[in-house]
């Protein structure tokens, strides 16, 4: 009797470290009809890959670099990857291309026709891209506030701008996003994670105080215990975001808190759902504990007239 052998599919070496045309593929010896095997992934109309390799952006930037004109350039959340900031790259690629270019937005592909200065042009890595200045002005064209805000916050976390360069930027250019920029660039902060900024624009918008961000916060003895992701120091109050931890990384978060509690401070935490779900909530805690009596919070926590203590706390 015989058994029923499946056959492997051919899978060329060439193919399986970098985006692919079909062009590529027919040349060896891969059939169109082959590439809607499993063994491959489209990842653009014109672009494919091998299934297992693990997508390396530069790459996939590179292979579009070929596919469009010379006068593309890589722009909106591609071009802040590039620059370093933690934003998604291929979701899709962004390009901007001249107005009379001719070039389409496709599968895997967002175009956007403009006609940029060739001062909002620079070379990375042998690749077009818009400026950072000119990047973090197009996410104020096209994004709402909050999203907007979350670029410039990673922006200045470089280190490479700051509020000033942003506004001074703005003032200069009559584009699309600049009146934005001009009026986001006063909230920058160096925020370390995208939802921290997120959680500091609710309390924004919600008109709550504008709280510090990433402040050193010490003991009586002036020992480092933590860093506050956001910090209000007329109330003492630290707030923190709690992203997904491994069970080790809650272990030191608690040990932490107990830390600020026992020094006198008190600590809200909100997570990633409490800003999706309850946003009404985060807001109204921390307005109930900002409104909350200053000596009342200073006996809860065993510490007399707290305002005197000698604590040291630093923004950094």
């Amino acid at each position: 009797m015989l058994s029923h052998v499946g056959y492997a599919p051919f899978i060329p070496d060439e193919l399986k470290s970098r985006p692919f045309t079909i062009g590529d593929a027919r040349r060896l010896g891969v059939s169109s009809t082959a590439l809607r095997g499993k063994p491959w992934k489209r990842i653009g109309r014109e672009l494919y890959c091998w299934v297992a390799w693990e997508i390396d952006p530069w790459k996939v930037f590179e292979a579009w670099a070929n596919l469009l004109p010379r006068t593309a350039v890589f722009a909106g959340d591609s071009a802040a990857w590039m620059h370093g900031l933690d934003s998604a790259p291929l979701d899709p690629v962004e390009v901007v291309v001249p107005p009379d270019c001719g070039v389409r937005s496709r599968l895997g592909l967002a175009v956007r026709t403009r006609a940029l200065e060739l001062s909002d042009v620079v070379p990375i890595r042998s690749l077009r891209a818009t400026s950072l200045h000119r990047t973090l002005l197009d996410a104020c064209a096209h994004k709402e506030d909050g999203e907007a805000l979350v670029t410039l916050d990673m922006a200045v976390r470089t280190g490479r701008t700051d509020a000033v360069a942003m506004s001074r930027y703005a003032r200069c250019t009559n584009a699309a996003g600049a009146n934005r920029m001009r009026r986001l660039s006063g909230f920058v902060e160096p925020a370390e994670s995208p939802m921290e900024t997120r959680l500091r624009w609710l309390y924004i918008t919600h008109r709550l105080p504008r709280p510090q961000v990433q402040v050193e916060l010490r003991n009586q003895r002036g020992l480092l215990i933590a860093r506050a992701d956001l910090y209000y120091p007329s109330h003492r109050l630290v707030i923190e975001f709690d992203g997904g931890y491994h069970k080790e990384r809650l272990v030191e978060d608690n040990r932490r808190q107990n830390l600020l509690i026992d020094a006198g401070y008190k600590v809200l935490r909100f997570t990633t759902s409490d800003l999706r779900d309850r946003p009404d909530v985060v807001v109204a805690l921390t307005r109930a504990a900002l409104a909350e009596d200053e000596t009342h919070f200073s006996r809860q926590n065993g510490v007399k007239n707290a305002a005197k203590q000698p604590f040291v706390e630093k923004v950094v």
